[in-house]
């Protein structure tokens, strides 16, 4: 099922409670002020999908968010039941959230944690970074493909602040390849063809809201970051 208002937006699961979609990059993951572009909800409402009215109205229904930048899994509740449990498994870091990205240069150790608070910039809008006064935050990486000028890493979030795999991995001094938000040289971007961070949420996996049991969704790389990936891996 592919909605029409949302193309490359496909559904990898769906039940009387949840609808699992594999979000494209440019997709909002709920409407928002200044956004006009296409949003999950609204691809999904386009395509009959009725959501749980649960939350602010323009976030009715999503309990975790992806990045517009970043393509991947993202779970939506169709019933207030269902809301409510993801809402809490996610606030109690239940859920099993997996990505892969690739980082410039190689990270030392090859893998490790990332446990630095994450807050609003100091000096831009826009933008997150690593302070004293920011949020617990907590990345996992391991390196699943070493590269001459970049690494592929295996990440596992423990929690879900704004940007937090781009900012702790910036951090690091391996800002994810693409990411010229966070200091990514575009030279290596423009060579692979990039025009946005090398960033997929590959596994999503908790309780189900009705039945208790674990459920697990994995998706493929999408077209563009498959063929960055072919290019470095032939470089």
């Amino acid at each position: 099922i592919v909605p029409a208002v949302v193309p490359g937006m496909t559904v990898v699961h769906d039940d009387e409670d949840i609808v699992v979609v594999d979000k494209p990059v440019g997709v909002a993951a709920h409407p928002s002020p200044g956004w006009d572009g296409p949003t999950v909800p609204g691809g999904l409402a386009a395509a009959g999908f009725t959501i749980a009215t649960s939350g602010a109205a323009e976030r009715a229904g999503i309990v975790h968010r992806l990045d517009v930048g970043t393509s991947g899994l993202m779970v939506v509740a169709k019933t207030e039941v269902a809301y409510t449990h993801l809402k809490r498994a996610f606030k109690e870091r239940t859920v099993e959230k997996v990505y892969h990205a690739l980082a410039q240069g190689h990270p030392d150790p090859t893998s490790g944690t990332v446990d630095a608070p994450i807050g609003r910039h100091p000096s831009s809008d826009w933008k997150f970074a690593v302070t004293a006064d920011g949020k617990p935050s907590v990345t996992h990486y391991e390196t699943l493909e070493a590269f001459r000028a970049a690494t592929l890493l295996e990440v596992h979030l423990e929690t879900g602040r704004t940007h937090q795999i781009r900012v702790h991995m910036a951090a690091t001094r391996h800002p994810l390849v693409g990411d010229t938000m966070y200091g990514a040289d575009p030279v290596l971007a423009a060579e692979l063809g990039l025009t946005r961070q090398w960033l997929d949420a590959v596994r999503l996996g908790f309780a189900h809201p009705r039945t208790g049991e674990w459920v697990s969704f994995e998706a493929s790389y999408p077209d563009d970051l498959q063929a960055a990936l072919d290019r470095i891996r032939a470089a």
